[in-house]
Parts: C-alpha cells; sequence; structure tokens
C-alpha cells in the first residue's frame, strides 16, 4: 500500500492533488498528516525525514520516494490506468492542462492561497489575476465542451480534475468571478464525496499557520471563518 504524506488540508494545495485523486478513484493509501511548522521553509527538517526535497506531497512506496505532485501522479497511473483518459488525444490536452496548472498560474495561487475554511473578499482584483482567471475559464471550458463532461476530460474524475481541485476551493474561498459554465464545474466538483472528505477534515484542524493565515488577507478581507477548531 502507497504511504502519502500530506501538510495540513485547509492549507496544503499541493497535497491535496494526489489525495483526492486516490480517494476518488478507490486506490487504497495510508495518509500522514504532518502539519506545517511555520512558514518560509521551517518544516523542511522534519520533511526531509520521509521527502528529499523537504516538501509535501510524498508518496513512499516501499522502498520508492515520489516527492512532486505530477510526479506522484504519473507514478500512479503506472499502476492503476482510470488515472488519465483512455482515449490518447484526450489524454494529451489532460496531461498538458495538469502541467500548466503545476507550473503557471502564479498570480492566482500567490493572491489567493488556499484556505478552506475561510471566506474572504478580494479588496481588488489585479491585472495579473484578472488574467489568470480569464485563461482559467478558457481551460475550464475547452474541456468541458470538447469532451462533454462533466469533468474536465469527460464523464469520469482523472488526474486533470484533481490539479485543479485547490483551484476549486479557492473559487468557494475567495468567491472568484468566472464564467456560469466554469463555476458550474466548481460547483459539482465540490460534491464529490472525496473533496466533502478534504474538506470537512480541513474544518476539523486545529492547527493555525500564521503565515498561511496572513497570505490569505494580504489582498482579501475575511467575511466569515467555518473552522470548527
Amino acid at each position: 500500500m502507497f504511504d502519502l504524506y500530506i501538510a495540513n488540508k485547509n492549507y496544503s494545495s499541493w497535497s491535496l492533488r494526489p489525495w483526492v485523486l486516490m480517494k476518488a478513484l478507490n486506490i487504497p493509501f495510508k495518509e500522514h498528516v504532518m502539519a506545517f511548522e511555520g512558514g518560509n521553509g521551517a518544516s523542511r527538517d522534519t520533511f526531509l525525514r520521509f521527502s528529499p526535497s523537504g516538501l509535501v506531497p510524498c508518496l513512499v512506496d516501499g522502498e520508492t520516494a515520489v516527492w512532486d505532485s505530477l510526479a506522484i501522479v504519473e507514478y500512479i497511473a503506472e499502476q492503476h490506468a482510470r488515472v488519465w483518459p483512455k482515449e490518447a488525444t484526450i489524454r494529451a490536452w489532460a496531461r498538458s492542462a495538469s502541467a500548466e496548472m503545476h507550473s503557471g498560474f502564479s498570480t492566482l495561487r500567490n493572491e489567493c492561497p488556499m484556505n478552506c475554511g475561510v471566506r474572504v473578499t478580494l479588496q481588488d482584483v489585479s491585472a495579473g489575476l484578472r488574467a489568470d482567471l480569464a485563461r482559467l475559464d478558457r481551460l475550464w471550458q475547452e474541456g468541458l465542451s470538447r469532451f462533454g463532461g462533466p469533468y474536465l476530460a469527460g464523464d469520469e474524475f482523472t488526474a486533470v480534475d484533481a490539479f485543479y481541485a485547490p483551484v476549486v476551493f479557492r473559487v468557494q474561498t475567495f468567491g472568484l468571478p468566472l464564467s456560469e459554465a466554469s463555476n458550474a464545474y466548481a460547483k459539482s466538483l465540490l460534491t464529490l464525496p472525496a473533496m466533502q472528505a478534504w474538506y470537512q477534515a480541513a474544518l476539523d484542524e486545529k492547527w493555525r499557520e500564521p503565515n498561511h493565515e496572513a497570505d490569505t488577507l494580504k489582498h482579501s478581507t475575511l467575511t466569515a471563518d467555518y473552522r470548527n477548531a
């Protein structure tokens, strides 16, 4: 069985990707939650005990460690065929869209960090954020219209949906302005049992990491906090 090391579910967008993929596809794994000890790499020494990069997520399979979310997904795909779409053209699109999320959308990441348990109002939508949201909208609508939905690459949840799952939580937290079709996709993905399980666990976490909390409010105003602890 795989061992998956992740950080706080409220904050760790990178951890969500392999976690929600394996949960949604019923791929067995053992979860290890390692709370962030602070910002700016404060957890690195602890994370180095299981992750060669000192970062999460990290998948351990016996003597093999895989320490990047995209690499983890590809490693899982070698053993589980449902990770990517079956048809080559759709699979190429899904891989490209996933890689774009993995390496791009920097303004969206920086101005709208993942913080599942709160709701905020953006003080301003910067030009960079508008550009990222416009690209996100085009990408989602392309996948939904080309492949028929309800998921980005067709009628089954695959890795490309997992890669955009953290964005869906950002849409909820920040009320990001998207098209009707993209908002409908985001709302639908939030109802996925695996997403609901992650969300409820995030609400129940007792940890508060000051740097993540401050980053959430750098460009926004808090309107609600639904966390239970």
